[in-house]
């Protein structure tokens, strides 16, 4: 069945996951290791006549555990195909993957705008090598190849043409690579992750243009708004726009044409006669089902009645592996709706505002929890607690007594705030009159000059009460 669609763009992914097995997926070459080029290969993954594939069952369980945690349907059956095609990345002129009979169908992925994309396929299949092109993917005048990538086992992601902006495809790929964390069948060190996308503007009456390799969910946003702005300026000068398949080069941030779009039959599929159907037991996805740990929706649950925190914050947590797992730790140790604010909101600002990620701090989730600690205590401020945050995002310390050495305690003593506030009215006559005459924002002003006296030490809250009983 055709979609039709009114949208002003249409984007759906294929997005290409490698599996974190120790080797690869048809033999026992290891997959990763500091190694040079083209020294992680046999006769198998490069192809030589005779060689036979024999099935990496991990790389099945992995592809198993994905497919469920997306909801897909699972085949009873798992059949391999092969798809020729004539290219430097593969020597053997073929790939193994799957074509007739996907492993998982019809799952989803929600976006944070209760959007969900659908998953036509996920199937498993073989990695080409890598290809480099010296001086740049439109100007080398020769490419070189390491199969030492060839073989590796793939999950290939299909979605339907859901996706409507490119910011939804960076969602979707940002959720994809969460899904990835929380099941552990993906290392973000070593794997790799790219996606093609499908490309359609409204005013070419849908015509698709395929961008391939775009790697990482940074690059997909980028590569999209390019590519809609260019097939629309090129709509705009009366060009035709054409089905065909593009590359992105993220160093010009451009993409360039590779060749008119292929179709399914243009690759020639057959079974492969070297692999036999393998069949999906009821047994087998009962295993998996068992090793897939909390998910994010189980894990908003869990937090939502076991934590009491809202339903906002516990869907912008889980969202986030890593943020959920500190979040996990800083819950167990101090008040747990105070936390999932300052995690979801001070943690993530401070992180943004270094352009760090949660790996790279240098401070641990005991340390954090000090700070709240203090803050539910009423020992310091808010304020206080946020620049300390801060100075812990260049080097870990003792919070506690970083805050009495500093003499940051909170300033709860009344006779002390009333000599700053009185000092503050004295010192403003005009402001104190602007207020009285009705200009509510004066107050602030003083509010603040009490702040800053007191060295963000006074709780904002109660000196701005003590100002309006003092200046009437």
């Amino acid at each position: 069945m055709i979609k039709e669609f009114n949208t002003d763009v249409v984007i759906g992914l294929e997005v290409h996951v490698e599996l974190d097995t120790e080797t690869k997926l048809f033999c026992a070459c290891r997959t990763y290791g500091n190694i040079e080029p083209n020294t992680l290969t046999c006769p198998v993954c490069l192809g030589y006549p005779g060689s036979k594939p024999v099935l990496n069952k991990r790389a099945v369980e992995y592809a198993l555990m994905l497919c469920l945690a997306l909801d897909c349907k699972i085949s009873p059956e798992l059949v391999f195909s092969r798809k020729s095609y004539f290219y430097p990345d593969m020597s053997k002129n073929y790939q193994i993957t799957q074509y007739e009979l996907p492993l998982g169908q019809n799952g989803k992925v929600e976006l944070s705008d209760n959007k969900e994309v659908w998953i036509t396929r996920i199937h498993i299949e073989e990695d080409p090598a890598s290809i480099t092109h010296p001086g740049g993917i439109g100007n080398s005048e020769f490419v070189l190849v390491d199969y030492n990538r060839s073989g590796r086992p793939l999950c290939e992601v299909v979605t339907e043409p859901d996706m409507t902006t490119p910011k939804q495809a960076r969602e979707f790929m940002k959720n994809l690579i969460n899904v990835l964390k929380y099941i552990k069948i993906f290392d973000v060190n070593e794997c790799i992750i790219k996606a093609d996308a499908n490309i359609s503007v409204k005013e070419s009456g849908y015509v698709k243009v395929e961008v391939k390799n775009i790697t990482g969910f940074k690059e997909i946003e980028n590569a999209l708004q390019y590519e809609i702005s260019r097939q629309r300026n090129a709509l705009k000068c009366g060009e035709i726009i054409i089905q065909e398949t593009r590359a992105w080069d993220a160093d010009s941030k451009t993409t360039r044409s590779m060749r008119t779009k292929e179709t399914a039959e243009d690759y020639g599929y057959i079974l492969d006669p070297d692999l036999v159907i393998t069949d999906i037991t009821e047994e087998w996805i009962k295993k998996a089902k068992e090793s897939l740990p909390e998910l994010h929706n189980e894990k908003v649950k869990r937090y939502v009645s076991e934590y009491g925190i809202s339903l906002e914050d516990a869907k912008v947590l889980s969202l986030d592996y890593d943020l959920s797992g500190f979040f996990d730790e800083v819950a167990r140790k101090t008040n747990p709706i105070l936390a999932a604010k300052w995690v979801r909101r001070e943690l993530v600002r401070v992180l943004n505002y270094n352009e760090m990620e949660l790996s790279d701090i240098k401070f641990d989730s005991s340390h954090f929890a000090d700070i709240l600690e203090l803050i539910s205590k009423d020992k310091i401020t808010e304020n206080v607690g946020k620049k300390i945050l801060e100075k812990l995002a260049a080097g870990s310390f003792n919070v506690k007594e970083y805050v009495k050495n500093e003499n940051l305690e909170k300033v709860s003593d009344n006779n002390a705030l009333l000599d700053m506030s009185n000092k503050v009215i004295n010192e403003n006559p005009l402001v104190v009159d602007e207020y009285k005459s009705g200009k509510d924002q004066a107050l602030n002003y003083l509010v603040g000059q009490v702040m800053k006296m007191s060295k963000g030490k006074a709780s904002a809250q109660e000196v701005k009460k003590m100002m309006e009983s003092l200046v009437k």
